[in-house]
């Protein structure tokens, strides 16, 4: 049997719901009182906010107070949420308004979205990202890359089409000064090196070291790219920054590949060029030790006789560290 000095009585009105972001909701309701407070509390008229539990449908207070507004913090969004005002006079009777049904709003779109979308190559979802109009298309993971360098490194085209028209940068860099065109070069995407490459890419684009989108694809072993750099325009012989060696001195240097290292040599790549301490790339090719790259620039005419500018040829590299294999090819070459 319901208590005497409790009534439901339909006439209070509802809380009223004011801003609704993702995570909270204002409500707001006016007192039945126009009088000011005065004298103790114990006169005062005492407000609730009661919110039902999805599970037990039963309500509990998550608000007690004097005050008219109350901001439920703390939910879910896209989440539909049931919030019922309870008055108790000073007299104890107590009134309950009708139930109020509110939803958080959807968690807006964030750099994490993007970045998500691109990784897991979903086109819907990066389209829904873009649409929100909240994201910046260029912003940054972790690591520096924009959402265009993530896609141009994956080989995803249709998401590098997608971001491109929606105006990602296609010239923007890391901190190492590496652009979508570097990365898509190193990876062998020709498609989208192309297509890069019309959006405004430059194939003079230079990373922090002084490294071309050529010298990255050498160091990628990507001969398709090459190749196509290479009809393009692109110099053979361009140098970077800081070694200034060539992509023919970065094969050298770093992978050793033969192809591509013989590719070059077919465009007409300098197989005597001198960096800056003076080595060409037989000295570079002989310090790391690279024997079958080696054999093909003596080959292709390397001079085996020149000096760094510390008075060493390769001969005495090679026997320095202990490259026998190589100090053979040099003495067959001397041979013959």
């Amino acid at each position: 049997m319901a208590n005497p000095g409790t009534q439901k009585l339909s006439v209070l009105e509802p809380p009223v719901v004011g801003n609704v972001s993702h995570h909270s909701i204002d409500l707001s309701w006016a007192s039945e009182e126009n009088q000011a407070r005065n004298g103790p509390s114990a006169n005062w008229t005492l407000f609730s906010v009661e919110e039902e539990n999805s599970r037990t449908h039963e309500y509990s207070t998550i608000y007690m107070g004097y005050g008219t507004q109350y901001t439920v913090e703390g939910l879910e969004p896209s989440t539909s949420y049931k919030f019922r005002l309870k008055i108790t006079h000073p007299s104890g009777e107590t009134k309950y308004s009708p139930v109020v049904i509110v939803s958080t709003a959807r968690e807006p779109m964030t750099g994490k979205n993007l970045h998500r979308a691109i990784i897991m190559n979903d086109k819907e979802e990066l389209a829904r990202v873009l649409q929100s109009g909240t994201v910046n298309v260029n912003v940054p993971d972790t690591h520096g890359f924009t959402p265009l360098m993530v896609a141009a490194q994956k080989g995803f085209a249709s998401l590098v089409h997608t971001l491109v028209q929606h105006g990602a940068d296609v010239n923007m860099k890391t901190s190492s000064g590496k652009d979508s065109l570097m990365l898509a070069c190193f990876h062998g995407h020709l498609d989208i090196v192309k297509y890069l490459k019309e959006c405004g890419a430059s194939w003079t684009s230079r990373d922090r070291a002084g490294c071309t989108p050529l010298h990255w694809a050498a160091d990628g072993g990507q001969l398709p790219v090459i190749t196509h750099l290479l009809e393009d325009g692109c110099e053979v012989d361009v140098r970077d920054g800081v070694s200034h060696w060539t992509p023919l001195m970065r094969v050298s240097a770093v992978s050793g590949n033969v192809a591509v290292a013989s590719l070059l040599i077919w465009a007409g790549a300098d197989v005597n060029a001198r960096d800056k301490d003076g080595k060409t790339p037989l000295m570079v090719a002989v310090l790391n030790n690279h024997e079958q790259l080696v054999q093909l620039l003596l080959e292709k005419g390397a001079d085996h006789h020149v000096k760094n500018e510390f008075g060493s040829g390769v001969a005495e590299m090679a026997k320095a560290f202990g490259r026998q294999n190589i100090i053979s090819l040099l003495e067959g070459k001397v041979i013959d």
